[in-house]
């Protein structure tokens, strides 16, 4: 049997199963595999955490850098998000030229993050219009077995929780031996996430694995947060040609709360 005949028959056995309400490991289509969060796993950066979701697994350190603001936005700090798809996480994943899903990756959780107002950029400005801190929030995955985004955040934002802010010498320049001056201005009540919704016929579902992942038609990755008991919805991507329907989508909206409180509710036994 070719790579593509197996492809097509595991296709159809997802389908058939979806369709039933069944997946392999015993879950319901929208629920999450178990979440395991260790921080601090780096102790060269200024915040790191690893975040597992079933088999996925994901590390992300941040450093802090002295940098000047945007032109657009001399009063705001800096982010930046790169991702590294390394091999050793995935057969799906190759050397070389970084190709769309590496780009994909560090944009979507930049978004998720940066349109929560999960971080305070105003109080990074160390001289107006001059001098700010850049925050870079590196995430290295070191075994995708689905649902790469979401975790991904997830452990992006539990990093930013253990960030601290380098202390300055007196010429401007970070002192990397004296004690850290405090944390990140973080103002959000919750943790952002996101949610990414997959398709698979009729079928819509969340937190795959690998096998499930690669069946899918197409996915619609949703960045939210939560501010005074209303929830937002801060950023949208979809991937794959198949639309979704409008009943669909109003499902997904339906399911939005209830799943963003009982991962919040998941994660706090972590803090």
């Amino acid at each position: 049997m070719s790579s593509m005949e197996t492809s097509n028959l595991t296709g159809r056995t997802f389908r058939k199963m979806f369709a039933e309400g069944k997946r392999f490991d015993g879950r319901g289509l929208n629920d999450f595999r178990a979440i395991e969060v260790t921080y601090n796993v780096s102790n060269k950066a200024e915040g790191s955490a690893r975040v597992k979701v079933g088999k996925t697994d994901v590390a992300v350190g941040i450093k802090l850098e002295i940098g000047t603001p945007y032109p657009d936005s001399p009063d705001k700090g800096n982010i930046m998000v790169s991702g590294d798809l390394l091999p050793i996480a995935s057969p799906r994943f190759e050397t070389g030229p970084p190709k769309f899903n590496a780009i994909e990756l560090p944009r979507l959780v930049d978004r998720a993050i940066r349109e929560s107002g999960m971080l305070d950029l105003h109080k990074l400005v160390i001289t107006p219009g001059e001098k700010v801190w850049t925050v870079i929030i590196d995430v290295y995955p070191l075994n995708d077995d689905g649902n790469l985004v979401d975790v991904a955040t997830l452990a992006a934002v539990a990093a930013l929780k253990t960030a601290k802010l380098p202390a300055l010498k007196e010429n401007g320049k970070i002192d990397y031996h004296a004690k850290p001056t405090g944390p990140l201005p973080l103002s959000s009540e919750t943790y952002p996430i996101t949610l990414t919704f997959y398709k698979l016929g009729e079928s819509i579902f969340l937190d795959p694995t690998r096998e499930e992942e690669e069946a899918c038609d197409s996915r619609v990755a949703l960045g939210l947060s939560k501010w005074n008991g209303k929830y937002m919805i801060n950023s949208c991507q979809k991937g794959g040609e198949t639309p979704f329907t409008k009943a669909e989508l109003e499902k997904m909206m339906d399911l939005l709360p209830g799943k963003f409180d009982e991962i919040n509710e998941r994660l706090k036994k972590f803090l």
